[in-house]
C-alpha cells in the first residue's frame, strides 16, 4: 500500500527538530509532495548542521513507512548572501566566485523580462553543444517556472542514495537538474528569497555533475537573488541575453546586462529571438514584434549577435513535446540557427 500524504505528516510528526518541537510543528516542511510512493519535500532550517541528525531520521522512518524514495532538500536562512557592493573599488573585500568541481565552463541564459523565448533557447542551446560533441549540463535556475524538464522530455525523479548528492537525469545528451523534477507541474514554488539561494547553492555544488564541458544555466528573468547569487557564488565564464526585437523587450534586456557588467560577468552576446515570421501557407514575412532591434543594441554594446531565431511553429511543437527542434528536426534552417550559436560559442572558448 503507497504512503498518503496524511501517513507521511504523522510519520514526521513524530521526528523532532534540535527543539524538541516535531517538524510539523515547527514549521520546518515545505513543497511536501507525496505521489507514487515517492515522498519529497524542503526543510527550511536556520543552520543546517545541527539538522542533519533529524534529516537522517525522517528519512529512516519514512523509508521505514513504505516510501519508495525520499528526498529532503534541506535550504538555509544562513545561506543568504548579502547585497552584492558595486561600488568601485569595494570588490576585493568579498570573497570571490568560485569553479564548480569538473565543469569546465559556465553559461548563463538570460532575459529582462519573461516571455521571450529564453528558456526555449536554453534547451535548444544545449541539445546544439552536445550535438557539437560537448559533454553538456543544464541547471533549470528559472525556479518559480521551471520548463526545462518539460522541454527536456525528462520527467523521472532525481534521487540521493547517499544522502547528500543528488543524481541528475539525462536525455538527448544532456546532464539536467531542476527543481520542477521535485514538485509536480502544477505545483507552485512558494519560497523567499533565502529558500531560493540555498537551493541555487545545493543544485550547484550537491549535484554529481560528472565531468561537463559546460553548464547552460536557464536564469529566471529579470535581475533578482537567483541572477546575484549565481554571479557570486559560481565563476561564470559569461552569459548569452535573449530578447524579442520590440522597444519594451529591449528596455528591460538593457537593465539585465547592466546588473551582469556590474557583477563583472562578460556578455557573450545577443540572441534576437522570435526576429521575423513567414507564414506557412502563403509564404508572407512579418516582423511581428519588429526587426533588428537586438542587433542594433548588440552593436551599440559592441558585444556579438549571436542569432536572429525566427518565431516559428515548428520550435514551439518541439518545446511542448519534449524534444528541442535541434533534436526533433536537426536538419531544419531553425535548428541550424540554433547550431550556429553552439558553433559560435564554441570558436569564443578556442580564442
Amino acid at each position: 500500500m503507497l504512503v498518503s500524504r496524511e501517513t507521511v505528516i504523522q510519520c514526521l510528526k513524530e521526528v523532532k527538530a534540535p527543539s524538541g518541537i516535531n517538524l510539523i510543528e515547527a514549521g520546518l516542511v515545505r513543497a511536501l509532495n507525496v505521489e507514487d510512493g515517492a515522498v519529497r519535500f524542503v526543510m527550511e532550517v536556520d543552520q543546517p548542521e545541527p539538522f542533519l541528525a533529524t534529516k537522517s531520521e525522517a528519512e529512516e522512518k519514512l523509508n521505514v513507512l513504505g516510501a519508495k524514495s525520499v528526498s529532503i532538500i534541506m535550504t538555509s536562512h544562513a545561506n543568504k548572501a548579502p547585497p552584492p557592493d558595486l561600488k568601485p573599488g569595494r570588490s576585493a573585500e568579498a570573497k570571490g566566485p568560485e569553479k564548480v568541481p569538473g565543469i569546465n565552463r559556465i553559461i548563463a541564459v538570460a532575459s529582462g523580462k519573461g516571455g521571450v523565448g529564453k528558456s526555449t533557447v536554453a534547451a535548444n542551446l544545449a541539445c546544439a553543444l552536445a550535438v557539437e560533441g560537448r559533454k553538456v549540463g543544464m541547471l533549470d535556475a528559472d525556479v518559480y517556472g521551471p520548463s526545462q524538464p518539460r522541454m527536456l522530455g525528462i520527467s523521472g525523479r532525481p534521487q540521493s542514495p547517499d544522502g547528500k548528492m543528488i543524481l541528475p537525469l539525462r536525455n538527448y545528451g544532456v546532464t539536467m537538474m531542476s527543481i520542477g523534477l521535485m514538485t509536480n507541474e502544477d505545483q507552485a514554488v512558494v519560497w523567499r528569497g533565502p529558500m531560493l539561494m540555498g537551493a541555487l547553492q545545493q543544485m550547484l555544488t550537491q549535484v554529481q555533475w560528472g565531468a561537463l564541458d559546460v553548464l547552460i544555466v536557464d536564469l529566471p528573468p529579470g535581475t533578482g537573488d537567483v541572477q546575484m547569487t549565481l554571479a557570486q557564488k559560481a565563476h561564470l565564464d559569461g552569459v548569452v541575453i535573449v530578447s524579442t526585437p520590440q522597444d519594451v523587450a529591449l528596455l528591460d534586456a538593457r537593465k539585465g546586462i547592466d546588473m551582469f557588467k556590474q557583477m563583472g560577468t562578460p556578455v557573450l552576446g545577443m540572441i534576437e529571438n522570435m526576429s521575423t515570421h513567414i507564414c506557412s501557407n502563403c509564404g508572407h514575412e512579418e516582423q511581428i514584434f519588429s526587426h533588428g532591434g537586438v542587433k542594433a543594441e548588440a552593436k551599440k554594446l559592441d558585444v556579438p549577435l549571436l542569432a536572429e531565431i525566427p518565431l516559428h511553429l515548428d520550435i514551439r511543437l518541439a518545446a511542448d513535446g519534449g524534444a528541442p527542434i535541434v533534436v526533433s528536426k536537426p536538419d531544419s534552417p531553425q535548428a541550424q540557427a540554433f547550431r550556429m550559436v553552439a558553433n559560435a560559442l564554441i570558436e569564443a572558448d578556442k580564442a
